[in-house]
């Protein structure tokens, strides 16, 4: 069987350092406008108590992804691993991948005049090695699961703030972070 490929983006240990972020740039030499990966406060809305949580998105390569469906010039395609790849020299940035994303995962590079996004490093992946932004995080709140043979007991697939999962069904996990308990000396 083949591969599902996904990230586990575990929010219990991300301290939104950017690391994450700091070494897809570095990796890929991408422009200061473009971020492959972002990190991104949790809505405090979606929590009993007010807490600094954090989770740390890139593309979710996803089981039905938009990007694939829209792109007039089939710029995208879906490895057998499940990894969405963008040919960027078929692109031609007409932008429909990133209207149709619902997740705001490709970039416009208004210096190529092209869209590209990530690629879950995946000539990385093909020599045994890590993603870079997995490598990378201090915190280890970054991993690469394949949801075949992945237990997704304690994982979710949605966190407040991320778009219904119904639409393309991402291939992302999430470990929610565990709430603190609030404690008041006047008891």
């Amino acid at each position: 069987m083949a591969k599902k490929l996904g990230f586990l983006v575990n929010s219990e240990r991300c301290i939104g350092c950017h690391a994450c972020e700091m070494a897809c740039k570095n990796e890929y030499q991408l422009d200061p406008s473009i971020r492959w990966r972002k990190v991104y406060p949790l809505k405090e809305e979606g929590f009993p108590l007010p807490e600094r949580n954090f989770m740390s998105l890139a593309c979710n390569h996803c089981e039905q992804p938009e990007c694939v469906r829209v792109c007039p010039v089939k710029a995208y395609t879906k490895r057998e691993d499940g990894i969405v790849i963008q040919n960027h020299d078929r692109c031609i940035g007409c932008k429909m991948c990133i209207m149709a994303c619902p997740y705001g995962v490709p970039q416009f590079n208004e210096r190529y005049k092209k869209v590209e996004k990530c690629h879950m490093c995946a000539q990385r992946q093909d020599r045994g090695e890590k993603p870079v932004c997995v490598a990378s995080c201090p915190m280890e709140a970054l991993s690469v699961i394949d949801l075949n043979s992945f237990n997704e007991y304690g994982t979710v697939k949605s966190l407040p703030g991320f778009p219904d999962p119904s639409i393309t069904k991402p291939t992302t996990r999430f470990v929610n972070p565990k709430m603190g308990v609030q404690i008041r000396r006047d008891r």
